[in-house]
């Protein structure tokens, strides 16, 4: 991603660095019998481009200091069982707080794990069971010692890995990580001679948006085949500076995996079971609708994308939450009497929760950059889904996104 975005901007990047970084921390246990392991290891490299010009609306109000792009080796400290990961990661750095020596750095992509679960080999590792999985980093830096040619700084973060709900069981890696790396200027141009350009005209447009996607993801361990998940959303909106959008939207969906197994009578939803009243109608109840607050970063071809949504209807999600919220492997043919196992609890206040609030983040692609304020334009985007921050379902886009006039504040 930044590596388009900064290869656009002309001249507007002409300094670029070289960033090496050792990193160390704890990995967070997912699930209970987590593998014991030792300090989390890492080894990062990043390559980035300094916007030192600013001859886009976007990296003056942002205050983008440098996008690029990050290379990295993690020891997850026990390479039997968690083994180690290879990251690429397209970023973007800002300067926080306004505080010239404090950088905050953002960087999602994709990451690869040479160990993951295994029902008999390794079945206490739950947290991936995938060889790929997005991976997402959030690192704050404070430049110790800067000069002309080195930037030594230090930081401290947060880092997910997920394989976004496409196969169980996914209880993900959350890390903490602190770091301690070296920015070496590869141009003549000087670190501390960077300025920014002027500020640009402020303006502001109305904006309309809709948005058809395809996802996947499964039901349960037990229902482990990846199914449909079909959303037509719309928005309207506001854009600030072309920079950032804020709107209002709904959402519509149907999710096959709900569908099925209300159509073929699976144990929850039989006569004189919990839920056998779905049943009346398997498409309504496999259905969700929902509404969303929407902001949106346009970086030219590229927008970061995060939603935050109610859920006003989800009927089917009891079934999951009963299936996969409880302890123990929940078989797909789920007797009356119980087993060696226990189903989620649909009374407790933490399922009306995770039921109602539902949340998206992603990243998109237009067709045509959105610094040249086109009135239609046209997006692919791929996105997370999630129930209050567990991942849902991963999604593919296409949209269209009208833009009325542009006007000055």
């Amino acid at each position: 991603m930044s590596v388009l975005i900064s290869k656009g901007q002309g001249n507007d990047s002409n300094l670029f660095s070289i960033t090496p970084e050792i990193i160390v921390g704890i990995t967070g246990e997912p699930n209970t019998h987590f593998p014991d392991r030792g300090l989390q290891k890492q080894a990062f490299v990043s390559l980035g481009w300094h916007h030192t010009k600013h001859t886009q609306e976007w990296a003056s109000y942002l205050k983008i200091l440098k996008t690029g792009i990050s290379i990295g080796y993690t020891d997850m400290g026990n390479k039997t069982q968690l083994g180690e990961i290879f990251t690429v990661q397209p970023f973007l750095e800002f300067n926080a707080f306004k505080h010239k020596n404090i950088n905050l750095h953002l960087g999602t992509g994709i990451s690869y794990f040479t160990k993951k679960y295994h029902p008999i080999t390794n079945e206490f590792n739950k947290a991936v069971s995938t060889d790929f999985t997005w991976s997402f980093r959030l690192f704050m830096y404070y430049n110790l010692i800067r000069s002309k040619q080195v930037n030594w700084r230090i930081g401290a973060g947060y880092t997910h890995n997920s394989n976004g709900h496409t196969k169980l069981p996914n209880q993900g890696y959350n890390s903490f990580l602190m770091s301690i790396g070296a920015e070496i200027n590869t141009s003549k141009k000087s670190f501390k001679n960077s300025t920014f350009a002027k500020i640009p005209e402020r303006t502001i447009s109305d904006y309309a948006s809709i948005r058809s996607g395809y996802g996947l993801n499964v039901l349960s361990q037990a229902f482990d085949e990846k199914e449909g998940v079909y959303t037509i959303s719309g928005e309207y909106g506001r854009i600030y500076n072309n920079t950032l959008k804020l709107g209002l939207g709904a959402y519509f969906r149907f999710y096959e995996m709900y569908y099925n197994y209300i159509s073929n009578n699976e144990s929850l939803v039989q006569n004189n079971r919990e839920f056998s009243d779905l049943r009346s109608n398997a498409f309504a109840n496999a259905l969700n609708v929902g509404i969303t607050a929407n902001s949106e970063l346009l970086l030219n071809h590229f927008g970061i994308d995060l939603q935050v949504g109610i859920n006003i209807y989800k009927p089917a999600y009891k079934i999951d939450w009963r299936i996969n919220q409880g302890w123990g492997d929940v078989p797909r043919i789920i007797p009356e009497s119980g087993g060696y196992y226990r189903l989620g609890n649909i009374e407790e206040s933490y399922y009306k929760i995770k039921r109602t609030i539902s949340a998206r983040l992603g990243l998109k692609y237009y067709l045509i950059g959105t610094a040249k304020k086109p009135v239609n334009n046209f997006y692919i985007g791929a996105f997370i889904n999630s129930n209050l921050g567990q991942a849902d379902f991963t999604e593919l886009a296409i949209g269209y996104m009208r833009v009325f006039k542009f006007r000055s504040r």
